[in-house]
């Protein structure tokens, strides 16, 4: 089974845990500040990146979504607003972040239609051709297995069914790229210190977003997985992808 570079990438160097649990770990640490950060690092563009790649779920129109490293349930929340699914089921290894999205989801009164579980990326409790469309936001990043989170997914869609993945990626412009990167480097823990007591968090982030197989590469990858009718769009001058493909 092919892996990656990113594979490696851990929030704790010096911890024994693996990295499923590490990230665990670092989510639920940072779980109470993770939506202001999310608005706060990226000036609230980032609720328009997530936006447009639920829109490209719109004309296959799901009935049933299955929403991978859900987090507090952003892309749950927001699925359901642009496309009125039935059922939308959102999984995640932190329960911190589980609990926050529970309350946001009860807020919202969609607790009959959107439903939470702790659930791993590789491991998912569904079972074959179960679901019309998945989504992962941000998430893959910290697959511990990429390839294998990929097949996962695939094995749980529906023929006909399609994979949205958002996740950031590096800037082409030589100028621009300069500026991300000194962001993600120096910024973004800063801010990951200052609001969540947690540096290392957002110091894993931008070690993550380095070591990402992006664009092509990904790509590739989800044809090397079973994944057709395959495309990556570019949001933001390159901050990020969006990343689509059928079964």
């Amino acid at each position: 089974m092919l892996k990656f570079e990113h594979d490696k990438i851990v929030p704790y160097n010096e911890s024994n845990l693996d990295k499923k649990q590490q990230v665990a770990k670092m989510f639920d640490s940072i779980a109470f500040r993770y939506d202001f950060l999310n608005r706060f690092l990226s000036a609230g563009i980032d609720i328009g990146w997530r936006k447009k790649a639920i829109s490209q779920l719109k004309e296959l129109g799901p009935i049933t979504v299955l929403d991978v490293a859900t987090g507090t349930a952003d892309v749950a929340l927001m699925t359901y607003n642009i496309l009125r699914p039935k059922k939308i089921i959102g999984i995640d290894i932190s329960d911190g972040m589980l609990e926050l999205g529970r309350k946001k989801i009860e807020n919202h009164n969609l607790q009959n239609v959107i439903k939470l579980y702790n659930g791993d990326s590789e491991k998912i409790n569904y079972p074959d051709n179960f679901f019309d469309a998945v989504t992962v936001a941000f998430g893959a990043r910290n697959f511990q297995n990429l390839t294998k989170g990929l097949m996962e997914m695939i094995r749980v869609l529906k023929p006909g069914g399609k994979l949205v993945v958002l996740e950031f990626s590096k800037p082409k412009n030589a100028g621009f790229a300069s500026l991300y990167k000194f962001y993600m480097k120096i910024i973004a823990p800063g801010a990951g210190r200052m609001f969540a007591n947690n540096k290392l968090a957002y110091k894993y982030l931008n070690d993550s977003v380095q070591a990402f197989p992006e664009r092509e590469q990904f790509t590739s990858l989800m044809h090397q997985t079973g994944y057709k009718d395959i495309y990556f769009k570019p949001l933001s001058l390159g901050i990020c992808c969006i990343y689509c493909g059928s079964k």
